[in-house]
């Protein structure tokens, strides 16, 4: 079990750095069990079809298979990255674009993908 668990973070790690923006993850039943529940890689359990936000900006859903999940915060695009930097803000899974030399000023942003 642990070395599932191990193989699942180092597999979701990877999966965020290829930028992918959702991902899902197989329930460790045993043939034949019909859990009522999901264990995300916290060890938290959670009721078979519900939903939830996690910390780090994905909504996640219990399906019998497992976990799916997917990031909610929009990226910017079509931006001067020379000129701006994104700065994201986890309390509320958004991003802002502002000037680097000037932080209080918000550059222009011509799409948003997820």
């Amino acid at each position: 079990m642990k070395a599932l668990l191990c193989s699942l973070m180092v597999w979701s790690t990877f999966v965020t750095l290829c930028n992918a923006q959702c991902y899902f993850m197989l329930n460790e039943n045993t043939p034949g069990d019909l859990s009522n529940e999901c264990k995300d890689l916290d060890g938290v359990a959670h009721p078979l079809s519900s939903k939830w936000k996690t910390k780090n900006c994905e909504e996640c859903s219990c399906g019998q298979d497992g976990i799916s999940c997917c990031n909610i915060a929009a990226i910017p695009m079509n931006y001067d990255k020379i000129k701006c930097q994104k700065i994201f803000n986890k309390k509320t899974c958004s991003y802002t674009v502002v000037e680097r030399k000037d932080p209080g000023k918000t550059c222009f942003v011509g799409g948003w993908g997820l």
